[in-house]
């Protein structure tokens, strides 16, 4: 089996692994990444072939230190007001889960970009894939380390059970701190925007920097009117897909109050974000429908609670674990409730959102 744990000898071999233009899946704050040395072409093409993931989705260029921007950007492309933003962001929240949308350094091959002249950089905070990456090359190209698409793996077991037997090593590190992907954000235009919500909060990097714009989608409907044009798109980020990060299982997003009124049925799982809504949703299906056995729901346990307290780092950390619980489960649909539209919240309903479209587009995307 290609799956260590973590030791000074394991993460030696994988950076000896993809100096030689393999792949090691390995652990970060955020999820598991699928990397790959950011300068082999040859190499960054296999992360393609093992997700199965369209060439026109960029990857994310991880680094060990800042020192390693001159090698992956090219900084000198940058006026005097954004590179001044980029090391208030650098100094402020690297090592972190946020990626930043910089112009490329020439090294850095067309590949990786997805042919554009930009490259995602981030600088994880775990120190495994900062040992990793500095033992190899300097800088890995990593996706998340499943199926394109799919629910992102938040242990090393999920990239064992998904794609492992197409790794060359995995490195266990354990579960993942925070469990959602990096932000994603482009400084280079006139306008910031975040292309993608994540670890790091909007509120954090506003604090910082000032006002930026949002790619969020607030609205399902708004998902629902994607048009197969995207099939041709090139992104700036990963993640940019309206479907991606879904279970196998549908999965049907609520606001709070459909979730704490959603009927119950046996052969469904539901998710919700704190203790207290669950507590009333079982409140109301004993007063409309005194029939059903309370007792006999809560121990068979098909419903899953994101955060007891409601601590929104917790749920968080906790919601690609759940959904990977349930979809191997013999629950026939997922029914979870929307967080708190604020903070981490926005990343988690991010995921939902998208986790809830149909599977149609990316089988779509992956077949054309």
């Amino acid at each position: 089996m290609n799956l260590f744990p973590v030791s000074k000898e394991s993460i030696e071999k994988g950076a000896k692994i993809l100096k030689e233009g393999g792949l090691v899946a390995f652990p970060t704050e955020t999820v598991y990444g699928l990397g790959a040395d950011a300068f082999n072409p040859k190499a960054l093409a296999k992360i393609f072939e093992v997700k199965k993931r369209p060439f026109f989705d960029p990857l994310i260029i991880h680094i060990s230190s800042i020192e390693t921007l001159k090698e992956v950007t090219d900084l000198s492309l940058l006026n005097e007001e954004t590179k001044d933003k980029l090391i208030i962001l650098a100094e402020n929240l690297w090592p972190g889960p946020l990626s930043i949308v910089l112009p490329k350094n020439k090294k850095i091959p067309g590949i990786a970009t997805a042919g554009l002249q930009t490259a995602a950089i981030r600088f994880p905070d775990n120190e495994t894939a900062v040992k990793l990456i500095s033992f190899s090359t300097g800088a890995v190209a990593a996706p998340s380390a499943n199926p394109f698409g799919s629910l992102s793996p938040t242990r090393a077991e999920h990239v064992l059970n998904s794609i492992g037997s197409n790794v060359d090593l995995i490195l266990d590190g354990g579960p993942a701190r925070i469990g959602i992907e990096s932000t994603v954000i482009d400084i280079t235009g006139k306008r910031i925007k975040i292309l993608r919500p994540g670890g790091t909060p909007k509120e954090a990097i506003e604090k910082l920097i000032g006002q930026v714009e949002s790619n969020v989608y607030n609205e399902q409907k708004t998902i629902n009117k994607q048009s197969d044009n995207n099939k041709e798109q090139n992104f700036s980020s990963p993640g940019q897909l309206k479907s991606h990060y879904a279970p196998n299982k549908p999965l049907y997003i609520l606001e709070r109050e459909e979730m704490i009124n959603q009927p119950y049925e046996k052969n469904n799982a539901y998710i919700f974000f704190d203790n207290t809504e669950k507590n009333i949703w079982l409140n109301n299906i004993e007063i409309k429908n005194p029939s059903v056995d309370l007792r006999g729901l809560t121990q068979k346990k098909n419903y899953k609670i994101l955060s007891e307290s409601g601590d929104v780092l917790e749920a968080a950390s906790r919601l690609f674990e759940i959904l990977h619980e349930i979809d191997k489960s013999e629950a026939e649909k997922i029914f979870a409730q929307l967080a708190p539209p604020h903070g981490l919240g926005e990343a988690i309903n991010d995921r939902l959102r998208r986790g809830a479209v149909s599977n149609t587009y990316i089988n779509n995307v992956i077949n054309k």
